[in-house]
């Protein structure tokens, strides 16, 4: 059932509107409110934190429990489906990209950083330096939108894949510094693993000299963020020149963007595989 639910979650992603009314973040939110308004919550972070990341995640376990008697569990399958979209990243990475894409392939630079500002939330001294801050951008959204939601679902099931986002969005809204170092700190736990997972794919897909030699140091090392490394070994693997304005600079964007999509597809070819084998 693991895989249809991953083809299904494909399908809805490229071909329906499903996913906007699904990724409704506000009875999260207002958890979040409330655990964090309660003073003795809040005086102690690793206790909102279990509050507002694992009563969702259990509450979602009984349901899943209950339903695995009705209908020879087949009931499931949509509450899956639910679960793993709900559970992908915000946004649409290629719509948001269009607007800087259209500027760098100008030469407008200014107009890039403006674009890049308002729609990405980056900003850069420079030309060369914007345009790798994009390229971070995109393989670190890819990621976290995607590969590790796929990933915890694919070893764990719904409940760690739903996890994952709760603690993202934990991270991302909380309005307390020590609750939200301790979300960073979790989901920095979380990344650890598919993030090599991702870079040993890259390896495979694209240049597999270059990528073991950027990884080759980084591979075991705790205190690397998962979106440098990702980025380090997409950039290797995709073989990116120097950073330059106009179509040359957009044409990196698509070979970062091929590189992943060949990623997906082996992401998914060694899923099959392996629920075929266990």
């Amino acid at each position: 059932m693991n895989f249809l639910v991953l083809l299904l979650v494909l399908w809805v992603e490229k071909f329906s509107s499903w996913r906007l009314p699904i990724q409704n973040d506000g009875p999260f939110l207002r958890l979040l409110r409330a655990v964090e308004g309660n003073k003795e919550d809040s005086a102690q972070p690793w206790l909102s934190l279990l509050l507002v990341v694992l009563l969702p995640v259990l509450a979602l376990g009984l349901i899943l429990l209950a339903l695995e008697s009705v209908l020879y569990g087949l009931l499931a399958l949509p509450v899956h489906l639910l679960v793993v979209i709900y559970s992908l990243g915000r946004g649409d990475l290629q719509a948001a990209l269009g607007p800087f894409r259209d500027s760098w392939r100008r030469g407008d630079a200014e107009a890039a950083y403006l674009v890049a500002q308002r729609d990405l939330n980056i900003e850069a001294e420079e030309a060369s330096t914007l345009l790798a801050c994009v390229q971070k951008y995109m393989v670190w959204q890819a990621f976290q939108s995607f590969f590790a939601v796929i990933f915890w679902y694919a070893l764990l099931g719904p409940l760690a894949a739903l996890a994952y986002r709760l603690v993202a969005l934990l991270a991302e809204h909380s309005q307390q510094p020590t609750l939200k170092d301790i979300a960073l700190q979790v989901r920095h736990g979380f990344d650890w693993l598919p993030v090599r997972i991702l870079a040993l794919s890259f390896a495979l897909v694209g240049n597999f000299a270059a990528v073991s030699r950027s990884l080759l140091h980084e591979l075991l090392s705790w205190d690397i963020s998962a979106a440098q490394l990702a980025n380090m070994t997409a950039r290797a693997a995709a073989e990116l020149p120097e950073p330059s304005l106009g179509e040359e600079g957009v044409t990196t964007l698509d070979s970062l963007w091929q590189l992943l999509v060949r990623t997906a597809m082996l992401w998914y070819a060694l899923i099959a595989v392996w629920i075929l084998l266990i």
